[in-house]
């Protein structure tokens, strides 16, 4: 069942956002060649907790860390380790940060240190681009398909691949709430849900330059990766839809 949110609930939410783009902000400098993803995790929750918020992915069962931190072909769920980054390496950091009771999720995806190559910036930038062309599309009155066609086409257009198995979702007083938000066309537009005002959505687009299949990374339980080896990416906002506007809470 689809939760809507008062526009309380969404000030709250906007309040959580605005805190989580100041640790994303502080993080992201710290992000260089032969740091750790485990220094970046511990460095991650002491800013969350700085911004009076608690660690969303630690509400996820099982779940110990703050981040998620998918390297090269590793796609999401990558948990921290000891693994020193690399230069040319492209990393996903993926945070999500609960705050008076309502979540907000963000990722982004970088090339680690001062390789200039053309290739993956590519790669990245048809991503992001996508996001924000699915953003677009996140309007009252709309449907939810229209999010889902706008990542597909920047995508496969561009010659790459969106990982089907894995969506964004909706967000709220839980980090993984109704509805899916796909990165296909899995239906018809219009037999999608319809978008409400009150509806907050974790919107991501997550790619790979060569494959729609993934695989479970031997000897970790969490980590997906793309079935080929191919590089992976992920860019991630959450949003709130109100009846005259939409707003881009991280």
């Amino acid at each position: 069942m689809i939760d809507l949110k008062s526009n309380e609930e969404i000030e709250i939410m906007k309040e959580g956002g605005k805190k989580l783009k100041k640790v994303v902000e502080e993080l992201l400098p710290l992000i260089e060649v032969n740091v750790t993803t485990e220094e970046i995790d511990k460095e991650a929750e002491k800013l969350i907790r700085k911004y009076d918020g608690y660690p969303s992915f630690k509400t996820v069962k099982n779940y110990r860390w703050s981040t998620c931190l998918p390297v090269n072909e590793q796609v999401v769920h990558t948990p921290p380790s000891k693994r020193k980054l690399k230069s040319g390496d492209i990393l996903t950091l993926d945070i999500g940060m609960l705050y008076k009771g309502f979540h907000t999720d963000f990722a982004t995806t970088i090339i680690v240190g001062n390789e200039d190559d053309k290739e993956k910036k590519y790669f990245l930038s048809v991503g992001e681009k996508a996001l924000y062309s699915a953003i677009k599309q996140a309007r009252a009155g709309e449907k939810l398909g229209k999010i889902s066609a706008a990542i597909e086409k920047e995508i496969y257009s561009a010659g790459f691949r969106v990982i089907k198995e894995l969506t964004g979702h909706g967000i709220g007083s839980n980090l993984h709430e109704d509805p899916y938000v796909f990165g296909y066309q899995y239906q018809p537009i219009e037999k999608t849900p319809l978008i409400e005002p009150g509806l907050t959505l974790a919107i991501e687009v997550i790619y790979s330059q060569s494959t729609e299949k993934i695989a479970y990374e031997s000897g970790n339980s969490w980590s997906i990766i793309t079935s080929d080896g191919s590089l992976s990416a992920c860019f991630e906002h959450t949003v709130a839809i109100t009846e005259n506007e939409t707003f881009i809470l991280t």
